[in-house]
């Protein structure tokens, strides 16, 4: 069987980029192929996820380039997971270029802008769909170089700042993990992932490799993935960062390129060395489950304090901030914390239903704050765009000015605070699930989890409604009664206000294709079978 749709998207985005590219001299032209490129990617998504059937049969499928098979050539993997992060960042993606093609002025689309944001495409798109570890670090720089562009993009002595930062902190990343990728290759002899999780698992029938070295290689890998996701205490870069760029390229990194440390998170250590096993595991003051010897379970307590700063650093932060931005940079450092902390349940959770409730939990999660914060960034650079400022001094009363405007980035805060019936609601319950059977299975920490989360829902709940009184609430200032929101911006913030709502409505879709999703991370043999074996695999039973 042909499996061409494996790499389609692949492909669409990097014809788009170089065809954006080729016409940067042409405005018009190149903005109407970087539309049709965006909404080819959408299509080449779709067929892929139709292919992938993560509501029915869960294939997984593998496309070796120049029929180089595996483990010697390079692999491209579609399975349930790589295809609901791409589904739902295909959409974010192209809300956030529709959205460019009005806000960003005509001098600045020719500035590469278009080729800079499919390019970035290019390495997301690569990153979900690699199959060994080394091409996973060369996605990684193909999206991170874009977006070091991107982030400084107006050129000014903030944005330059921040972008400096924002390199030097992801290029002493990538250096890491290169160090780390190249650790492995020497340990294991191995870089394909399918080959290195079955390596990992029986060390014995692989030439008896010491297996010890794997844990300090998985932990410098762990803190890159943790450093690109903008996880405590790697979240500094996150606020100037996130306020220096664009808009829609902040809400493409916080809605898309965030979600791919979080991809690589759950696919490196759930899936690759998920069945590891060191013997005499431990941590200072934490309990490591499973006889501390499983390293995956290592992982659980790490999570943990991780997510759990996150969520406090991000919220406090977020409290305290007087602009959109501001405020969304740090909900962002906070948000996150909620998608890892289910994963923190799951890493350590003695049964596998609540391994498979933490990881679909941790996507739901996902799927929601990529869509609200996507849909709120992008409000906020249309409040921009009207009034001239994002500032919470000079805003206020926007609902009479801006009606539809405010009504998305209401809609937007209701789902990452949590009310039914928005997707924000199924995500925040599915964490408190998790947390809760945990509870009752008597693992350790999941009451400090249940309490954690509920810390950080209700600084949730306090930064939007303090971002709700003071710039959408009350008497207009002059500023804000001359405003004129462009209809195009405030038509797309709508939309995702509704495709938010769509997707609350319509749960039960979301939660199948989260648990296909979270089965396939978890299904170590299935993944090994469909890149090893003959190319092409039913999920099965869990390894």
């Amino acid at each position: 069987m042909s499996q061409q749709f494996v790499v389609a998207p692949l492909l669409v985005a990097l014809v788009t980029a170089i065809a954006t590219l080729l016409t940067r001299r042409f405005g018009r032209v190149q903005v109407i192929l970087s539309l049709l490129g965006g909404f080819g990617y959408l299509g080449a998504v779709a067929w892929l996820v139709s292919k992938v059937d993560p509501l029915g049969a869960s294939n997984i499928f593998s496309y070796q380039l120049a029929n180089w098979q595996a483990p010697f050539g390079i692999t491209i993997v579609a399975d349930s997971l790589s295809a609901f992060m791409l589904a739902f960042s295909a959409v974010i993606a192209f809300a956030a270029l529709v959205f460019s093609a009005s806000y960003v002025d005509s001098f600045g689309q020719q500035v590469s802008y278009h080729p800079l944001f499919h390019f970035m495409m290019v390495g997301v798109t690569g990153s979900f769909l690699t199959g060994d570890i080394f091409n996973l670090f060369v996605w990684f720089e193909v999206m991170l170089m874009s977006s070091y562009v991107l982030v400084v993009f107006y050129s000014g002595k903030e944005h330059t700042r921040a972008a400096l930062q924002y390199v030097v902190l992801n290029l002493v990343g990538s250096a890491v993990m290169l160090l780390a990728i190249g650790g492995l290759y020497s340990t294991t002899g191995t870089l394909n992932m399918a080959d290195l999780a079955r390596r990992v698992a029986n060390p014995a029938a692989y030439g008896d490799f010491a297996i010890a070295p794997v844990l300090g290689l998985s932990a410098l890998l762990f803190a890159v993935f943790a450093l690109k996701a903008g996880l405590a205490p790697f979240q500094f870069w996150v606020p100037s960062a996130y306020r220096a760029a664009p808009a829609p390229v902040s809400a493409m990194l916080a809605g898309v390129v965030k979600k791919v440390g979080i991809y690589a998170i759950i696919r490196v250590y759930f899936t690759v060395f998920g069945a590891a096993a060191i013997s005499g595991l431990s941590l200072p003051g934490m309990s490591v489950p499973d006889g501390g010897s499983a390293l995956l379970a290592f992982y659980g307590p790490i999570l943990f304090v991780m997510a759990s700063a996150s969520i406090i650093v991000g919220g406090l932060g977020a409290v305290a901030r007087d602009d959109i931005d501001g405020l969304l940079a740090y909900s962002s450092i906070g948000q996150v914390g909620f998608i890892v902390l289910p994963l923190a349940i799951a890493a350590t959770a003695p049964t596998e239903e609540i391994r498979v409730l933490g990881v679909a939990a941790g996507l739901v999660y996902a799927l929601n704050h990529g869509f609200a914060k996507g849909l709120l960034f992008l409000a906020s650079g249309a409040v921009y765009d009207a009034v001239g400022s994002e500032e919470f001094p000079d805003l206020g009363g926007l609902t009479e000015s801006a009606p539809w405007l405010s009504g998305g980035f209401f809609v937007g805060a209701l789902a990452l605070i949590g009310i039914p019936p928005l997707s924000g609601f199924f995500g925040k319950m599915l964490v408190f699930d998790a947390a809760g059977r945990a509870s009752a299975a008597g693992i350790d920490g999941s009451n400090a989890a249940l309490g954690v989360a509920l810390v950080g829902a209700i600084l949730t709940i306090a930064y939007f409604s303090r971002a709700w009184n003071r710039g959408f609430w009350g008497e207009p200032p002059l500023l804000v009664r001359n405003a004129d929101a462009k209809f195009s911006l405030v038509a797309v913030v709508v939309a995702l206000a509704l495709a938010i709502a769509l997707l609350g409505v319509g749960f039960d879709v979301v939660m199948q294709a989260a648990n296909a999703g979270a089965e396939a991370a978890l299904d170590r043999q299935g993944y090994i079978d469909a890149v090893l074996g003959a190319g092409e695999s039913s999920g099965g039973g869990h390894a």
